[in-house]
Formats: structure tokens, C-alpha cells, sequence
């Protein structure tokens, strides 16, 4: 069942403008002009525009200022115009000049270059590609003034590697939607052509600084044009566009007018709901659904990272209600988050799951450990949440890499330890459940590792430590006594509840036994920002891994570099049976799986997965969140079957059950 909501398509009167910066001597594009560039700002009177102007326009006199004067910005775009229309007549004439060429034979890293912080937010690093496959020295493609009626499709979906494209000056009379596979540019110049429209897939090329278009019959501008948070110059003149895109233009500048169709009008359509995977299984008496999700915690969602979306998809308010409505629809029994804040946690615990069934854990980074407590309520952490109906929490763990591994007597004098590792403060949480009703158990793992892919070694190491605190943990969970007081907190602990007539009339079973710890059913989910064939997946799927990994380089971590990683679980990645999903994580630089959830192949199979993202619409959409998309990841969710496991004969305990849960749960909340 997908969980779409849709912003409306309605002008407001906030604008979220920026202050003027003045870009001295930008050369865009190469082109051989030296120009003082205005971000410009939104006024805070109501614009111009209406939805019918955004797709419909008439020819104006493109060759007069607004009122008989040139405004700063106008007068930037006259002068790329003039520059256009003086070399209508050269052929090949960008790579001719000097600077342009140049420009080819240097490797451009504005793609991908860090964008200014925020005051006052902490930024949020991702994943990124780190290296661009190059077929060849060369970045740029010059075809103007060739008199060219079709440019080849391959030229738009093999020549991905390029970062500014010239067809100016053809005979063009359409531009080709594949445009959105050029994801790197940074410079497109499509002037003096019979172009009449711009394809939705522009809003792909996040990259773009420069959009030349002088001299076409383009009469609307597409919404996902405001996609472009970098664009600098949009030149527009020549075409028969409506005077307000011209006005504003001259008035506030290119940022402005894109920052104003980013947040007014840009709305993608409802994409098609995620489909169910069913997988054939036997019949089975137990099941067991589990979520994961990295929510993207409200303080490192910045419009420095996240400038393509519009700034009411990044407000925390609409995020939330998404992602709560996402939780509520898919109905998980077991619900691991990723970056949830303690305010957040707090929030819905309290009202927002908790009315829902829902009971949880949560543990933040290790860096709250040194903040005042008003500080500390903004740090993320990991989040168990469980129905509290059908499962008891008879214990739980965290564990604290760094702190973990600066423990550990083999690692206590290696200096990668301390430089390396110690810096980094994820955790991981695991919650040790019993279904009220059958009596099995299962151990339940979340954890968030670290983020950058030049520090391979220290998610390696952060894995290694939690499968190997796992593994102690299962053995002492082994020899947990069977719990016989289950009905009397059959219920959700919400208020009010208390006295809510069961759903079920049917007596609880027996606790199971396991006979060791790796018998006990495991899941771990979380976000892991390691791929498929990274040392951190083989692990965990292969149950061992040498300590001469390339993953580790050659680094020193104790044992786990002397004698090799092993732990004694039979896990698989439950999308590896349609081998994993395309993506987990979609931003315009990165696209990929980083998220997973793991299971005890030995004692669970799967039956069911959610599937991709609507590919339709993907080819629109550069990059979450977004109005339907609430972060930068997917919700992954797989439903289990437990495999039936011997039950053990009661003993008279009386409540010690019940005192080991209230122990468990003293510091849930």
C-alpha cells in the first residue's frame, strides 16, 4: 500500500530568499564574459504569477528593458544574448576560445564541491559518488552552429560524463526529454534554435549554472525547473514568454525567479504506489513484519544539501506527518529509525505511535553524553519500536563502538583506534523481544554507521563490534528463564488502555528454548552506508572476513586485523532474494543501496518485501525528499516466517518474568 500526500498547487505569501551575494568575475560556462552574478531575494508581495502563467505565455519585445531600463540582472542577460547572437555565424566557436579550451582539460569538481553551511544548523555529510568514471580527457561537447535538425539519442545516455553541452545555433526544433540523464552538467546552451518547449526532465540536471536558451519559441517554463538550485542565468530572452518571467527576472534575478516556482508551483505527480514482493513459502503458524528507516533527523535537513526540494517538503512538520503516516499504514510489528532525535522519540512514543500500539526504545549518539540537556535533545540516535500487544521487551542492549573499542585491551595501544575510530560517536540498539502469544523470541538489532566512504575500515570495525557484542549478548539471552506472567501486560501501556478488553481469548504459550545464542532468530536493520561487495556486506552475510580485507588497508585494529572478523549467525540481506532494491538512498549525487535489514536465515524466511520507487516517476525527480518522499532514504520492510522452534516445559517462577521486563523497560522512556 504506498503512502503518497500531495502539497497543493497554491502561491503563498512566504518566500525563502537568501541575501544578495555578489559572484565577482564568474566565468559561466567558459565562454570568455566576466560578469557580477546576484543571487537576488523574494519580496514579500504577492508575484505575478499564477499557475496558467507557468505553462502558457505570449511573445513580448525581448530586446527592451522593463520600462525603458536595464536592471543589473537584465543587463547580464542582454550581454550573454548579444554574445550569442555575434557568433550565430561561427561554427564550433566555444571550443575555439582559449578559455574553453582550457576549461576541457580540466577535471571539474563543482558538482560535487561543499555548499556553505547553514547558520545555526549542523550539516548532515552523505554518501556521494567519489569518483566519476571518465571515458575520456574530455568533459565538454561542442556542437554549435552545425545546422543539426536531431542531436542522437546516445549522446544524452552514454556521454553521462559531461559537464557543459553547446548545440546553439541549429535547426533544433525540439530538446530531447534523455537531456535528464546529463546529470553532471553545469553548463547547457540550447540558443538559436526552433525549440518551443523545455522537457520536465530538465529539473534532472541539478548541477546546471548556466541555461542559455536565446532565441527559441519556448512560450512556458516547466515546474521542474526550479529543481536548479544552482542556476545562476537562466537566459530567456528572444522567446514569447509571458512579461512577468522577464520582469522578475530583471527585478530579483535568476535565483529568484527559480526559488519562486521551486516553492509555489513545484509539485511532481502522485507517484504509483510501492508494490508488494510475495514470495511462495509453506504455511507457517508465526510471522513477524519489520521496518526500517532512516527518517533524515530534522537538523541536518538543510537547503544546503537539500536545495533542489521546495522548502515545505524540508519543513520538519510535513516530514513528520509523512513518516508518521508511512509507520501507521504499513502496520509493522517491529519499526527500526534511524537519526530520530530525542524530542522526536519523545513525540512519538508518547502520542503520535503510542496510540498505535507502540512501545519503544531509543539511545543517542554518544556525543549527548557531553551536552546540556537542551543540546542533547537535538542529537539522533536509533529507535526500536514494537507492538506492545503482541510482544514483550525482556531486555535490551547499546552498543557504543567507540567506547567499545577503546576497551578492548588488543586495541588499547593501536593508534588508528584513537584516531580513526574514537572520533566517530554511532551506537547501535538491540531490544530482546517475546511474542506474548507463542512464546518465541527474537533478537532485534538497529544501528547507523558511519557515513564516509573513505573511512571503510572504521565501518568495518564498527560492524565487527557489534557482531561480536551480539554474539555475547545471545548466549546470556540463551539461558533467559521462560517468562509465565505474559497476560498480565498483554495490553499497551498507553493511558487509558489499560483496561482494554484483549483481542485474542486464546492462553499464551510457553517460552521457547534455544539452546544457544545463535539459535535465537535475529534481525538487524539500520542504516549501514556500506554497498553490496564491501567488506561490511560480506561479513555479516559471510560470517567472516581476513584481517588483510583492502577494506582495512593496512591499518591495525588488535585482533580484528591480526586473526580475521568471524561471528556465528546464518544472515542474509532480506532483498538479496531479488537482489536488493535499486536504491535505498536517492539524492542527485548518489543513488544506491546503504540500507538493509538482516535476518537468522536458519530460523526465518521471507514472504514478503516492499518494492521500488515508481520508476515513471523517477525520471522527474532528482533527488528526496521531496512533498511524497519525507528523506533522502527508503522505508525498507520485509514479513517473516518463523520457523518453528522447541518449546520448553513452564517452571515455577512465579513473576520473576515480570520483574525482568519492568528491569528491561525501567529506561525506555
Amino acid at each position: 500500500m504506498g503512502v503518497s500526500h500531495k502539497y497543493q498547487h497554491q502561491a503563498h505569501q512566504q518566500h525563502h530568499g537568501q541575501p544578495n551575494q555578489q559572484h565577482q568575475n564568474n566565468n559561466v560556462g567558459g565562454i570568455g564574459h566576466q560578469h557580477t552574478f546576484s543571487s537576488g531575494t523574494m519580496t514579500n508581495s504577492t508575484p505575478h504569477f499564477t499557475q496558467s502563467n507557468i505553462h502558457n505565455g505570449s511573445h513580448t519585445d525581448n530586446q527592451t528593458g522593463i520600462n525603458g531600463n536595464y536592471s543589473q540582472h537584465w543587463q547580464q542577460q542582454i550581454q550573454f544574448a548579444n554574445d550569442s547572437r555575434q557568433g550565430a555565424h561561427f561554427p564550433h566557436r566555444h571550443c575555439k576560445k582559449s578559455d574553453a579550451v582550457q576549461l576541457l582539460n580540466k577535471v571539474s569538481d563543482e558538482a560535487n564541491s561543499e555548499e556553505i553551511l547553514e547558520e545555526g544548523k549542523e550539516e548532515r555529510n552523505r554518501a556521494t559518488v567519489t569518483e566519476v568514471v571518465r571515458r575520456q580527457d574530455w568533459d565538454a561537447l561542442d556542437f554549435s552552429g552545425q545546422g543539426l535538425k536531431a542531436v542522437s539519442r546516445p549522446i544524452f545516455t552514454q556521454f553521462t560524463f559531461l559537464r557543459k553541452l553547446f548545440l546553439d545555433h541549429n535547426q533544433l526544433s525540439r530538446l530531447d526529454p534523455a537531456i535528464g540523464h546529463l546529470r553532471l552538467l553545469n553548463h547547457l546552451d540550447i540558443s538559436g534554435n526552433h525549440i518551443m518547449e523545455i522537457p520536465p526532465e530538465i529539473g534532472m540536471l541539478v548541477n546546471l549554472k548556466a541555461l542559455l536558451m536565446f532565441d527559441n519559441q519556448i512560450s512556458g517554463l516547466p515546474m521542474e525547473l526550479g529543481h536548479l538550485f544552482r542556476l545562476e542565468i537562466l537566459g530567456i530572452d528572444g522567446n514569447p514568454l509571458e512579461p512577468e518571467y522577464k520582469e522578475h527576472i530583471s527585478n530579483h534575478g535568476t535565483k529568484a525567479l527559480i526559488s519562486m516556482i521551486r516553492d509555489q508551483f513545484l509539485v511532481p505527480q502522485d507517484p504509483l504506489p510501492r508494490e508488494w514482493i510475495h514470495l511462495d513459502h509453506s504455511a507457517t503458524s508465526e510471522s513477524l513484519s519489520v521496518l526500517s528507516y532512516n527518517i533524515l533527523c530534522d537538523r541536518y535537513c538543510t537547503t544546503s544539501l537539500y536545495g533542489y526540494s521546495p522548502a515545505k517538503a524540508l519543513a520538519w512538520e510535513n516530514r513528520r506527518d509523512l513518516i508518521l503516516d508511512e509507520i501507521r499504514i504499513r502496520n509493522a510489528d517491529v519499526v527500526c529509525l534511524q537519526e530520530v532525535d530525542r524530542e522526536s522519540f519523545q513525540e512519538f512514543s508518547q502520542f503520535s505511535l503510542a496510540t498505535h500500539d507502540y512501545k519503544g526504545i531509543f539511545y543517542p549518539k554518544t556525543r549527548a553524553k557531553t551536552m546540556t540537556e537542551k543540546e542533547a535533545k537535538l542529537v539522533d540516535g536509533c529507535a526500536i519500536f514494537y507492538k506492545a500487544k503482541k510482544y514483550i521487551c525482556l531486555d535490551k542492549m547499546v552498543v557504543d563502538f567507540a567506547g567499545t573499542a577503546i576497551n578492548r585491551p588488543d586495541m588499547k595501544s593501536e593508534h588508528d583506534i584513537f584516531n580513526r575510530v574514537m572520533p566517530r560517536d554511532n551506537i547501535a540498539l538491540v531490544a530482546f523481544l517475546e511474542n506474548r502469544m507463542t512464546g518465541s523470541r527474537v533478537m532485534i538489532g538497529n544501528a547507523h554507521i558511519f557515513w564516509d566512504p573513505a573511512f571503510a575500515d572504521v565501518k568495518l570495525v564498527q560492524v565487527a563490534i557489534l557482531m561480536e557484542q551480539i554474539t555475547k549478548k545471545a548466549e546470556e539471552w540463551s539461558t533467559k528463564p521462560p517468562c509465565t506472567d505474559k497476560a498480565a501486560s498483554r495490553h499497551s501501556e498507553v493511558e487509558g488502555d489499560a483496561d482494554a478488553a484483549p483481542e485474542s481469548s486464546a492462553e499464551p504459550g510457553p517460552s521457547l528454548e534455544y539452546s544457544s545464542g545463535p539459535q535465537i532468530p535475529l534481525i538487524i536493520c539500520g542504516d549501514f552506508n556500506s554497498a553490496v561487495g564491501t567488506g561490511v556486506y560480506d561479513l555479516i552475510t559471510k560470517g567472516e572476513l581476513a584481517g588483510t580485507h583492502e577494506d582495512l588497508g593496512s591499518r591495525g585494529y588488535g585482533s580484528f586485523t591480526r586473526d580475521g572478523m568471524h561471528h556465528p549467525f546464518k544472515l542474509k540481506s532480506a532483498y538479496n532474494i531479488i537482489g536488493e532494491l535499486k536504491f535505498t538512498n536517492y539524492t542527485p549525487t548518489f543513488s544506491g543501496v546503504l540500507d538493509y535489514i538482516w535476518y537468522s536465515s536458519n530460523a526465518m524466511e521471507v514472504k514478503s518485501l516492499l518494492g521500488d520507487v515508481d520508476e515513471q516517476y523517477l525520471r522527474r525527480v532528482p533527488g528526496f525528499p521531496n512533498a511524497h518522499f519525507p528523506s533522502d532514504h527508503l522505508a525498507l520492510q520485509a514479513d517473516f516466517a518463523i520457523k518453528p522452534q522447541r518449546a520448553v516445559k513452564l517452571v515455577d517462577v512465579g513473576d520473576r518474568c515480570a520483574q525482568q521486563r519492568q528491569e528491561g523497560l525501567k529506561r525506555d522512556h
